[in-house]
């Protein structure tokens, strides 16, 4: 597998253990602080970091990327793409990583290749589970990236983790509202069609709305299995 350090702060803003990990996995992930978005090609490059802060090794996990709305993931090193029959509803992308054991207190990093359309807000969503099956252990997001201050004429726009995007004004038109500033504890405004966010004053994903994504995430990891074993025996 092909890891990456990467300078930049990372926060684990919007995730949570899942409601039957064990109490001796500590498991988390965490995504940058800001990331920068090309404006010409809507290209960016972020890393994607799993930690165990536990005192004991995880045994195989799987760490899945999953990108929505206007965020698509288009590469993840050292994982594979899962298919778009396989992703749950509201994503538009994902890659599986599966990760034979991480010991205690180690850390893996992915960077992770994607692409924002800045004229939407777009989110980014990092389940892990264990083994190849459906029991979920840490789920960080959906948690958006954006920004309230766009920069059309810069060469990039940095995006902040936990800021719904603002799109620059269209030609001839003119910019969104800035929203106001939430007090603290105030939930950030949800479409009906998204996915629930796990963010710092979101509260817990909802189990039912939950169920759907955990589950498709064993189901992804069982196809990743079932197709490292069909390479092994034809080559």
């Amino acid at each position: 597998m092909a890891f990456a350090a990467d300078p930049t702060p990372g926060s684990d803003q919007g995730g949570s253990p899942g409601p039957s990990a064990p109490a001796e996995l500590k498991i988390s992930t965490e995504l940058p602080k800001e990331i920068k978005v090309t404006n010409s090609s809507g290209k960016t490059t972020l890393t994607a970091k799993i930690i165990n802060k536990g005192t004991k090794d995880t045994g195989q996990i799987t760490l899945t990327v999953l990108g929505l709305d206007g965020m698509r993931i288009t590469g993840v090193d050292g994982c594979v793409t899962v298919p778009e029959n396989k992703l749950p509803k509201g994503t538009n992308t994902g890659f599986a990583c599966v990760i034979n054991n991480l010991g205690a207190g180690a850390d893996k990093s992915y960077t992770v290749s994607a692409t924002y359309d800045l004229t939407k807000a777009g989110k980014i969503c990092l389940p892990v589970t264990e083994g190849t099956g459906e029991k979920l252990l840490w789920q960080q997001g959906p948690v958006p990236f954006g920004t309230t201050k766009p920069t059309p004429n810069a060469p990039d726009t940095p995006l902040l983790l936990g800021t719904d995007n603002v799109p620059a004004a269209p030609p001839g038109g003119s910019a969104s509202p800035t929203p106001a500033p939430s007090a603290p504890g105030t939930p950030a405004p949800t479409r009906p069609s998204e996915l629930p966010k796990t963010g710092v004053n979101d509260g817990v994903l909802p189990l039912l709305a939950a169920a759907g994504l955990f589950l498709f995430v064993g189901s992804t990891g069982i196809w990743w299995a079932n197709t490292r074993h069909h390479r092994r025996r034809t080559h």
